[in-house]
């Protein structure tokens, strides 16, 4: 009898790095002296990706927050903070090596709704994709498609589960095998998820999703492993045109390493925890997110072990590698 030829699975990994707010601009009734535009016409646009280290250029995906408008529009919305860019701004982006960004948070109709139109367009030049409220992205990596979705997550609402099932299933029906979901959502300046953050966050992925990414606190919460997925509750800050001298400087980027057999998300996974601050210097915010070294990388990185002690344990330090993951290159 012939012997049947066994074929070997095919196995391929996706890396995936996501990050906080970028704030690509400031809020004009706060002085020009120090802000973003200034450091931008001072110094271009290269010096906000100085501090990066290719984090993002060596991954397969990366996804951030962006919580401002790009746009040349003059009608603002009437509300404390509102904030503006430069449409070439969109271009830090590329140049970071961001592919997507999340437009669902309380920033993006800072200039009403030609404001939004207007970053939409900002965008498209620069060919990022943008995912949030009625708009999913969705693109294929190494022959593996990869949806995005985005939502403003204030409460746990039925109305919110509602669209959230419905925008599973209809990236589900697409074909798409990894799906990231961004909430806007929690309160500013804790350091803890509220009830409704975690019950949210879980029904997302009971659900579907299969990485969970915050932010709106502007620090850092904890870290959750649940049902085999990872629930980052906020990423805080990144590149921070929003306030000239923040406190609270640490955050840091999560990455994901997913594997897929036949094509297939598997459950196998690592992950890294990389700590930054927002900016170069400590006397200010200059807007250049750097790597963090030595016992900086260590105080942040156990603040972080620290902030998801307090939600449901650290056990997911197991799945954690030495150093940023890079994606493989294979096909």
């Amino acid at each position: 009898m012939a012997n049947k030829e066994v074929r070997e699975p095919e196995i391929k990994t996706i890396v995936v790095s996501t990050a906080g707010d970028f704030t690509l601009g400031f809020d004009e009734d706060y002085g020009y002296y120090g802000s973003f535009v200034h450091e931008a016409d001072t110094k271009g646009l290269e010096h906000f990706v100085g501090g990066l280290n290719d984090i993002f250029k060596n991954d397969d995906f990366s996804t951030v927050n962006l919580e401002t408008t790009l746009t040349t529009a003059t009608q603002k919305a009437q509300k404390k903070f509102r904030f503006k860019g430069d449409p070439e701004y969109a271009k830090i982006l590329t140049m970071a090596g961001i592919e997507a960004v999340n437009v669902a948070n309380n920033h993006i109709f800072d200039y009403l709704e030609q404001g939004y139109k207007d970053t939409m367009t900002s965008l498209e030049k620069e060919n990022i994709g943008y995912f949030g409220y009625e708009h999913q992205y969705v693109t294929e990596i190494k022959g593996i498609k990869i949806g995005t979705l985005g939502y403003e997550g204030w409460r746990d609402t039925q109305e919110i589960r509602s669209q959230i099932k419905q925008d599973i299933d209809s990236l589900k029906e697409q074909g798409v095998e990894l799906i990231l979901v961004h909430f806007h959502w929690g309160v500013e300046r804790q350091y803890v998820p509220t009830e409704s953050q975690q019950t949210l966050a879980r029904y997302t992925i009971d659900a579907g999703a299969d990485l969970i990414l915050g932010h709106h606190p502007h620090v850092v919460q904890g870290i959750e492993e649940y049902n085999d997925k990872f629930i980052v509750y906020s990423l805080g800050n990144f590149m921070f045109g929003g306030n000239k001298n923040p406190s609270d400087k640490d955050t840091f980027v999560f990455q994901q390493k997913f594997y897929f057999e036949n094509g297939k998300l598997t459950d196998k996974k690592e992950i890294d925890i990389v700590p930054f601050s927002i900016s170069s210097v400590k006397n200010r915010n200059d807007f250049r997110p750097t790597m963090l070294t030595g016992a900086e990388h260590d105080r942040v990185h156990g603040k972080i072990v620290d902030v998801s002690n307090r939600i449901n344990g650290s056990d997911w330090l197991v799945y954690e590698v030495d150093g940023p993951l890079v994606a493989s290159g294979e096909d």
